[in-house]
């Protein structure tokens, strides 16, 4: 058998995929003198590297459960002349983690709140930052099954322990008093220790009529807000 033959059986043995497929086209251009040994084999890790980098990208998109991939090239800038670009791109830096900074995208349906927190969810997912997704009244349905269950310590620790946890639609649907503390009680434990991205189409003097409760309400926004960038119809409150 021959070295070469070895040497595929090796890199199939070692699932090192982008060796095997790539390797005889490097094995053509060494000979052909257009490049060399080493660079070769740069290029070769280099699209090795690649590959992982993507298929770790992949999983931990999967894993964020987000409703579908929209990213920041996908997003229409020009359909918002009032949202600062600039300032929209540089959550990309993802220096709001750095910070414990919250995010809340506020505005009237439509406008692409959901949009840009998956675009700000998958470059946190994708910088291995452990990433959750999830409607607001679906993460309250899942806690009042918890209360219920006796495990609601354990379920606020779940959610708790996310690096980004992503919150959509708060306002869309009212909330009751008791369904409200629940909800107060996960953002009290994240407060500080982790950033939550919110998205509401109900401005801030409306939450006390969201969650039916004015003094959860303020006490949500104190901790919300503390260190928090606010862009409300796409005007940045930094």
């Amino acid at each position: 058998m021959s070295n070469y033959i070895k040497l595929i059986n090796n890199f199939d043995s070692l699932k090192l995929n982008t060796f095997r497929n790539n390797i005889d086209s490097f094995i053509d251009e060494v000979n052909s003198g257009k490049i060399n040994v080493v660079d070769a084999f740069y290029s070769l890790t280099e699209k090795e590297m690649a590959f992982r980098q993507d298929r770790v990208n992949k999983a931990m998109i999967t894993t964020s459960h987000f409703p579908y991939v929209k990213t920041f090239d996908d997003y229409d800038f020009s359909y918002q002349p009032r949202l600062n670009k600039d300032e929209i791109l540089d959550l990309k830096n993802l220096r709001f983690i750095q910070n414990n900074e919250n995010i809340v995208f506020m505005g009237t349906p439509g406008v692409g709140k959901t949009h840009l927190a998956i675009s700000v969810g998958i470059e946190c997912a994708k910088n291995r930052y452990q990433t959750y997704f999830i409607n607001c009244n679906e993460l309250i349905m899942q806690l009042k099954k918890a209360k219920l269950e006796n495990t609601l310590a354990r379920r606020l620790k779940h959610f708790t322990s996310y690096s980004v946890l992503i919150i959509d639609e708060v306002g869309f649907l009212p909330i009751d008093g008791d369904d409200s503390n629940l909800l107060f009680q996960l953002i009290s434990m994240r407060y500080e220790k982790h950033p939550t991205i919110f998205t509401t189409n109900k401005s801030f003097n409306h939450w006390g009529e969201v969650f039916n409760d004015s003094v959860i309400a303020n006490a949500m926004l104190d901790r919300i807000l503390h260190h928090c960038k606010v862009f409300s119809n796409y005007r940045s409150f930094l």
